[in-house]
């Protein structure tokens, strides 16, 4: 059984110099926690700590047991040993992946209900009130009652009580939800929405340790900017687990590990982590190699002499040395998709064009006579809030039907379209093998292998029937079959779902390096920033275009400057007709002169990132040369008679001290380049 319990001062006092330091401070603290399932380790003695106010980015393989461990963090699932230490009062609370669904009450009342301690206190203000009209002014209960009602309304003032309404609203307009869902009844919602709802609750409750298992697989790019920006603004601690890359980067200072049965810890951002893993793990391969070349002369050694006399000696030794011989163990190699779309037909300079389209659901004109083009080797991102009719544009350039305007095909254009739910439009009765087989062409039957191999699907998983496989299966299957046929134009909607970081950046790798036209919707900020050549936004029924990438897009909108859509422009000219007008060129002068700025500007920011990414580098080094001379110095005052001399221990009280300042300002200084 696992135990939750604040140290003890007694036991305190016995423990070394740095545990103490970790418990000064430490929100949180696993100690020797291991965790088996029939019989196989999942975690091995892991001893790890978290600070009040910290954001720590869980890491690791799928199945390394992230989501198992924040479980155990939250009470959830229990450890095969370990104890578990937490701040006095501290309170976890978790988010998983899926699977909470509510219903039975409206909107606002549901996420009113997260505010139970506030609501009890409401309510004994409310009959403490009551009383107090009730009583006479000069007894003895009448002041009891009112020193009562003055310290509760002063808890419930503190606690945020007179704003808990107001800050209701705040967070669910923030995750997307209009005021006119709040009388909603929490049933009508999907399942992603529902999500929602839970993460609304779990943020309301502000607990002193927030567990969050991939809380942005449910969110468009609006919700998540809202959440990014909560998360590094709340008073908490934060453990994500999360599969955006920038969510991670712009949230979390710290990223922990999971791999090979125990954590790993680097004080840095995800970007800046992945770099220092690759040195870390490089320098393990040399460290191996070195070590196992010496093992294999030992054993050498051993086998040539065991049987001569004059050599026992030498030969025990030689054994001795190798039982203490702490052998050095490399991660595994990541699995990862590795796969290059066919060369692309030759196509016409204009793609695909949009003509005064129109696109209607009964009443709602989802595309209000909007116009598009769309030209070799352009990679286009749809951007918008969930609803604004990405979805709906993506399907119409991929064939949908409409109510008005014009869809013209460019010169040899030869399209291939992932819709947003591709990978439930695939046979569940088959195999993942089948489901290649059947729209192969006959030139592609004998690499069939080797493109599912390139996705994951090797030995016996390509038997396996698509209705048991994962949602990032699925879809791995689902992007596999665009490699079957040559294409030049890649309609993408939300491919990135359910897979992994790697497999993200394999999808990146090959759709850059692709040589036709891509148009796509994702809500992964890092992927849309590192892929669009141009921004289109969806927003009430017109598309506004951004020449340039996410984060040119964003300064335009932090800026406020003004776009002028299609439907608009036409809307000013008094009857001009969509039918009448004739297409705009597809890049005017100003758009020219736009996307010049715009790279200039680009090049600006690459310089300034640059000169920051030398002083982090610097702050770092440094951080790292304090913390190894305090390890040093804790090592000496740890050990046995060291504090005999007072004036040394002295002198390495105020050391360690300095030290411990020093590292709180470097702290501070990598924070705010950070």
């Amino acid at each position: 059984m696992v135990a939750r319990r604040n140290p003890p001062a007694d036991h305190a006092r016995h423990l070394p110099m740095t545990s103490l330091l970790c418990y000064n401070s430490a929100m949180l603290q696993l100690i020797d926690i291991s965790k088996d399932f029939a019989g196989n380790p999942l975690f091995t003695a892991i001893s790890w700590h978290l600070k009040k106010g910290e954001r720590v980015a869980l890491v690791g393989e799928n199945g390394a047991g992230k989501s198992t461990l924040m479980k155990i963090i939250a009470g959830l699932c229990e450890p095969s040993s370990g104890e578990i230490q937490t701040a006095r009062g501290a309170k976890a609370a978790y988010l998983p992946q899926d699977g909470i669904a509510t219903s039975g009450r409206t909107l606002f009342h549901e996420v009113r209900a997260a505010l139970s301690e506030l609501l009890a206190m409401e309510e004994e203000l409310h009959h403490l009130g009551q009383e107090l009209g009730q009583l006479p002014h000069d007894s003895a209960e009448h002041e009891t009652a009112l020193q009562r009602y003055g310290e509760l309304q002063e808890q419930f003032r503190h606690r945020g009580g007179y704003t808990m309404e107001a800050e209701i609203g705040t967070v669910l307009k923030g995750l997307g939800f209009s005021q006119a869902d709040w009388q909603r009844d929490c049933g009508e919602f999907s399942g992603g929405w529902q999500m929602r709802i839970a993460l609304a609750r779990l943020l309301l409750q502000k607990p002193d340790v927030l567990l969050l298992d991939e809380p942005t697989n449910h969110l468009d790019i609006e919700a998540r900017n809202w959440l990014e920006e909560y998360l590094c603004s709340y008073p908490g601690s934060v453990i994500l687990v999360s599969h955006d890359r920038f969510f991670m980067d712009r949230v979390c200072s710290r990223v922990s590990e999971v791999w090979n049965h125990a954590i790993t810890d680097y004080h840095c951002s995800y970007s800046r982590y992945l770099l220092q893993r690759e040195e870390r793990v490089t320098a393990l391969r040399e460290a191996k190699r070195r070590q196992d070349e010496e093992v294999e002369k030992s054993e050498d050694f051993i086998r040539r002499f065991r049987y001569q006399a004059n050599k026992a000696s030498l030969v025990q030794s030689r054994i001795k040395q190798l039982d203490r011989v702490e052998r050095i163990v490399l991660p595994p190699e990541r699995k990862r998709i590795r796969f290059h779309f066919p060369p692309a037909p030759k196509s016409g300079k204009t793609v695909m064009e949009l003509r005064g389209l129109t696109k209607s659901y009964g009443d709602l004109a989802v595309l209000d006579r909007v116009d598009l083009v769309v030209e070799k080797g352009e990679r286009v991102a749809l951007v918008g809030h969930n609803g604004a009719g990405k979805s709906t544009l993506m399907s119409v350039l991929a064939g949908a039907p409409f109510q008005g305007g014009e869809r013209i095909e460019g010169h040899n254009a030869i399209a291939d379209y992932f819709a947003q739910d591709q990978a439930s439009v695939l046979d569940a009765t088959r195999t993942a093998y089948e489901e290649l087989y059947a729209d192969a062409p006959y030139d592609m039957v004998p690499k069939l292998r080797d493109i599912l191999g390139a996705f994951l699907f090797s030995g016996d998983d390509i038997h396996k029937k698509v209705g048991v496989l994962s949602g990032g299966e699925r879809n791995r299957l689902a992007l596999a079959k665009m490699l079957l046929r040559p294409s030049n134009l890649l309609l993408m909607d939300e491919p990135t779902n359910h897979l992994d970081l790697f497999s993200k950046e394999v999808l990146l790798d090959a759709l850059r390096s692709y040589d036709g036209t891509v148009v796509f919707v994702s809500h992964d900020r890092y992927f849309v920033n590192g892929l669009a050549t141009r921004v289109v936004e969806v927003e009430g029924g017109a598309l506004v275009n951004y020449y340039g990438d996410y984060e040119y897009y964003l300064e335009k909108k932090e800026r406020g400057t003004p776009a002028a859509s299609s439907a608009a422009a036409r809307a000013a000219v008094p009857g001009q007709s969509a039918a009448s007008e004739a297409p705009p060129p597809p890049l005017p002068e100003t758009t020219r002169e736009e996307r010049k700025k715009g790279r200039e500007e680009e090049k600006q920011r690459k310089r300034e990132e640059q000169g920051r990414q030398k002083q982090l580098a610097a702050v770092e080094a440094e951080i790292s040369r304090t913390e190894a001379e305090l390890a040093r110095l804790e090592v000496e005052m740890n050990a046995p008679g060291f504090f005999d001399d007072p004036q040394r221990g002295a002198e390495a009280g105020e050391r360690h001290a300095a030290l411990n300042c020093r590292l709180e300002e470097l702290y501070g200084e990598w924070e705010a380049l950070s």
